[in-house]
């Protein structure tokens, strides 16, 4: 009648964002760009760049949850079962800690997982159950 369930619960959902300090950044840029925007006509259109910017951080991520990975971009998106993911692939970055982080699909293209970075992959792990193995488990020192 109301036992407790044994079951472990589902490892919760991974979201990856842009920094919302990329926000901020683009506000102070507005209220720069201010004095430049009225010098001129059709300078104001200088007010499209901190717009844009704020979009994109507002708007693109990837969210990872038990059954898929779903990217999403200023424009459209996409949601990727985890059994299509082959693996990882990590490309270049400027510094070593935020290297690009891209899902090799089954039929060999890549999907790149926006605002995912090398220090988020155990975390993709957990949520991806198992699926998808922890590179870095691997430099971890072992409990003995």
């Amino acid at each position: 009648m109301g036992g407790v369930s044994t079951a472990p619960a589902p490892p919760p959902r991974a979201i990856f964002r842009i920094s919302p300090l990329v926000v901020l950044v683009a506000l102070v840029f507005a209220v720069c760009a201010t004095p430049v925007a009225f010098a001129a006509p059709f300078l104001w259109l200088v007010y499209l760049i901190p717009i844009g910017i704020i979009v994109w951080t507002l708007r693109v991520r990837t969210v990872a949850d038990p059954e898929s990975v779903a990217v999403r971009r200023v424009v459209g998106g996409r949601r990727v079962p985890w059994s299509e993911i082959a693996s990882i692939h990590l490309g270049r970055a400027r510094n070593p800690g935020a290297a690009r982080v891209s899902a090799v699909l089954e039929d060999g293209s890549e999907l790149a997982l926006p605002a995912v970075h090398l220090r988020d992959l155990p975390r993709l792990s957990a949520v991806s159950g198992g699926r998808l193995p922890d590179p870095t488990a691997a430099e971890r020192p072992e409990d003995t």
